[in-house]
């Protein structure tokens, strides 16, 4: 038996998006008291849906596609022209399979290491400088690390450059107006730097070592055995790159969790499992990205609501780590929630749900992970600052939210006890 699909009335609902951002999903869901929901975005029918059992169906290949879902303006800024975001079926497991080819534990290992010197680097710099405004400075810090890891150490001015180019495209992706060129425009300087890289390398005018990430991207061929196009290329190393820089967005959240929660340092120093925990924990409770699009890809009935064949789907991300039927008091910040925790891969979806081979779901979520345990180490152990009266609020109708003095930091040093 089919239900009636509750029902958003108005002709058209994006301004609420803009207004409420990370919250217009899951505001909805409790208006309507239902995880799914119809409205109208951009002038298009579009169903919303959260929770666990949302993102089983969202994330079933068989049910709902990505070729042609995400706006225009998101691929523009956020994930490039024909990128593994927007592919299905084969052409997706073959793009899929050229990302994970790099998440080798080789690969992660000295992603690491990079990662770690670098912090090495910026504590020095740090600790001669007045005042850091500290999300700016791990941009810097996270780019010159995404670089090296590719293979393709950059110098000072070009650090700044690319790290400007890379921020924006997700910085942007949900601007409107002047913004959302800038972010347009950047978003081509970036292409271009790549692009050249990538044809040097193809020329043999730039010979990068075989393991590395442009080498094997460089030279990887489709699922009919012939090299990608140079521009295909380029999307997917920025797709390597852009993800590693905007780490810095849950990095600054950890330093907001250790300021607003300062009961948070003690355990942190004294459990050596907590910091995962630590993590998850910012990764699940502050904002990061709010929702992924997909489209119906033939007629379904499900939970007795009928789907139709090209409609918009919003699968909220948020809201499905906010979501009070799985997660108990969702809206306290709780690191010890994830001490047993057993959570299925669609139930925790910080960046997105499904199996990490042949789903969507972030290939380079271990990334994340590792990367904001090195810098929450850090953070907690080996390094001395001092956190200036500031607004440190951010606004959940900000996509991506960011505190708002971006966190300013003086007197930095190392610690003593390092």
């Amino acid at each position: 038996m089919e239900n009636q699909m509750p029902k958003e009335i108005g002709i058209d609902h994006s301004i609420g998006l803009l207004k409420e951002g990370y919250h217009f999903i899951l505001n909805r869901s409790e208006k309507f008291q239902s995880n799914v929901f119809e409205t109208r975005i951009l002038g298009r029918k579009a169903i919303c849906m959260l929770g666990e059992e949302a993102a089983q169906i969202f994330y079933d290949p068989k049910k709902f596609q990505r070729k042609d879902a995400a706006p225009n303006r998101i691929v523009q800024t956020l994930f490039g022209k024909n990128s593994v975001q927007t592919l299905d079926d084969e052409e997706h497991r073959n793009r899929k399979e050229m990302l994970m080819s790099v998440m080798t534990q080789e690969h992660l290992n000295h992603l690491m290491e990079l990662t770690q010197m670098q912090w090495e680097q910026s504590l020095d710099k740090w600790s001669r400088m007045d005042k850091v405004v500290f999300y700016e400075e791990v941009k810097e810090l996270l780019c010159n690390v995404a670089f090296k890891w590719i293979g393709y150490p950059l110098h000072e001015s070009d650090a700044q450059k690319m790290t400007k180019e890379l921020a924006s495209m997700f910085e942007t992706a949900a601007a409107i107006g002047p913004n959302h060129w800038v972010g347009r425009t950047f978003r081509n300087m970036g292409e271009k730097t790549i692009h050249q890289l990538i044809q040097d390398t193809r020329d043999g005018k730039i010979k990068f070592p075989q393991n590395t990430v442009l080498h094997q991207f460089a030279f990887h061929k489709d699922s009919q055995g012939k090299l990608l196009d140079i521009e295909t290329v380029t999307v997917e190393v920025i797709n390597m790159l852009r993800p590693i820089v905007a780490i810095s967005i849950y990095i600054n959240f950890s330093l907001l969790a250790l300021i607003e929660f300062p009961e948070e340092k003690e355990k942190l120093q004294s459990f050596n499992d907590y910091s995962k925990m630590f993590v998850q924990e910012v990764r699940r409770f502050y904002p990061f990205f709010p929702f992924v699009a997909a489209k119906v890809r033939s007629d379904f009935t499900w939970n007795g609501y009928e789907f139709k064949e090209g409609t918009l789907t919003l699968l909220d991300l948020y809201g499905t780590n906010h979501d009070p039927t799985k997660w108990e008091d969702p809206e306290k910040f709780n690191p010890e929630r994830f001490t047993h925790w057993q959570g299925s891969p669609f139930s925790f979806i910080p960046q997105g749900g499904g199996d990490y081979y042949l789903g969507h779901r972030c290939a380079g979520e271990q990334i994340t992970i590792d990367v904001m345990k090195i810098s929450l180490d850090y953070l907690v152990n080996r390094m001395e600052f001092t956190v200036p009266e500031q607004d440190l609020s951010f606004e959940i109708d900000d996509i991506p939210s960011i505190p708002k003095s971006k966190i300013i930091l003086e007197n930095i040093a190392r610690s003593r006890s390092h």
